[in-house]
């Protein structure tokens, strides 16, 4: 879906019986002089400002106000960012400004930010006033049939310029005429004025070449960081339960094992007792690793879905749990996989600490991401850094390029949202 506006690109050609296409555009671009018109105005006196901090540099006190300047710059810019940012593309601001003068000079972003001080404190306040003169100019001409006989005969002209002095209603209908065709005017030039009063900020405004890209660099390096470091705790986890549960048990059922051998030769009958407690050592061990191999990929997600699967952890769960998963189609292993521990990590959590009655797990696949949400009606007051696994679930989510998001006021509801993208 294109979702270019005014300010983000050149008006393209309008079919000319597509009026209301017309119009509508019309309209969006005076909303967008209108906020470039505030913004131009915080520019101006920033100028004002900046030339003020200038001439009393010449003296040395201004010295003193160039850090406020240059955070006044600042804010006002990235003012700018948002207001275009919601208009088109998201216009990502740079850190804070430097507040010694040398650094700031030196500092690119801080120059194309005043060149944008000075360009939209000028042609963007002229532009705006422009495209909003235009249509109160063609609205009064249009309307001057009604009013024109309630001012004195030397101020009945036209608007805004004042073409010739009305005298009768053939001249009153002649001014109408000439609103209407402002109104044609301030339609078609409106668009053309939004953007060229934005194009100085996308300009000026937007991050140095490369920006994006070291941007992304970092991501990817902190999301393969997160990975490594769900890897490493999974691992640590899986020896953890293998050492201090599977292997303890295989370590009694040999013991017994040897005692049941000796008795064998000394006392028969106890043997079979003891070997009725090997038989049963080996048999939770045996359970104990089906628990394992579950933790690191649950079998039922394989042979059947991810609602399955969660349909299994909410029946095993001690607070009473609801399943709502609407997921058409199957996302990719490692995908579902995660979610299946969120989801299992979450209802741990809840069982432990929440003292919560209920609990609802709401899933859902929109957009190409899998939407996960966790919902209980407990005491609240969750904290990622509490112990409570949540910096675990993040780890993992992050690995995915994915997102999680808490909210647990004290008192309760508390509501863990986990947005994965499906993979392939």
């Amino acid at each position: 879906m294109d979702t270019r506006d005014a300010t983000s690109a050149p008006p393209g050609p309008t079919r000319p019986w597509d009026v209301f296409a017309r119009a509508r555009t019309a309209l969006d671009a005076f909303e967008h002089l209108v906020g470039g018109l505030g913004t131009a105005i915080l520019a101006l006196v920033m100028l004002v400002w900046l030339i003020a901090t200038a001439l009393a540099c010449l003296v040395g006190v201004g010295l003193l106000l160039v850090p406020t300047a240059l955070r006044g710059v600042r804010a006002v810019a990235d003012r700018e960012r948002a207001r275009l940012s919601r208009w088109g593309p998201e216009i990502i601001g740079p850190d804070p400004a430097p507040l010694r003068l040398r650094a700031a000079v030196a500092d690119p972003a801080t120059r194309r930010e005043l060149r944008w001080v000075v360009c939209h404190a000028t042609l963007g306040l002229f532009l705006a006033l422009t495209g909003l003169t235009l249509p109160l100019s063609a609205a009064t001409d249009a309307a001057f049939p009604v009013w024109w006989r309630l001012v004195p005969p030397e101020a009945a002209t036209p608007s805004p310029l004042p073409l010739w002095t009305v005298a009768d209603w053939p001249g009153a209908f002649g001014v109408c005429l000439l609103g209407l065709g402002w109104m044609a005017v301030a339609v078609g030039v409106a668009p053309s004025l939004a953007w060229l009063q934005a194009w100085p900020g996308r300009r000026l405004l937007t991050p140095a070449s490369g920006t994006d890209l070291a941007l992304r660099v970092a991501q990817l390096t902190a999301t393969r960081a997160a990975a490594l470091d769900a890897h490493a705790t999974e691992l640590r986890r899986i020896e953890r339960s293998l050492h201090d549960g599977t292997q303890n048990r295989m370590v009694a059922v040999t013991v017994l094992l040897g005692a049941a051998r000796r008795a064998v030769a000394r006392d028969p009958s106890r043997a079979d007792a003891i070997l009725e407690q090997a038989q049963s050592a080996a048999e939770q061990a045996l359970a104990e690793l089906r628990g394992v191999v579950r933790g690191i990929l649950p079998p039922v997600l394989a042979d059947r879905s991810l609602t399955d699967a969660l349909t299994g952890l909410a029946a095993d769960s001690p607070v009473p749990c609801r399943i709502d998963a609407g997921v058409p189609g199957r996302c990719a292993a490692s995908v579902e996989a995660t979610a299946y521990f969120v989801v299992a990590e979450a209802l741990t959590n809840v069982a432990r600490h929440s003292h919560a009655r209920n609990v609802t797990v709401t899933v859902r696949r929109h957009d190409g991401r899998l939407r996960l949400r966790v919902t209980d009606d407990g005491r609240g007051g969750a904290d990622e850094h509490g112990g409570s696994g949540l910096v675990g679930i993040r780890r993992r989510v992050g690995a995915h390029d994915g997102t999680l998001a808490l909210t647990s006021p004290p008192g309760g509801p508390t509501t863990l949202e986990v947005s994965l993208p499906c993979g392939l």
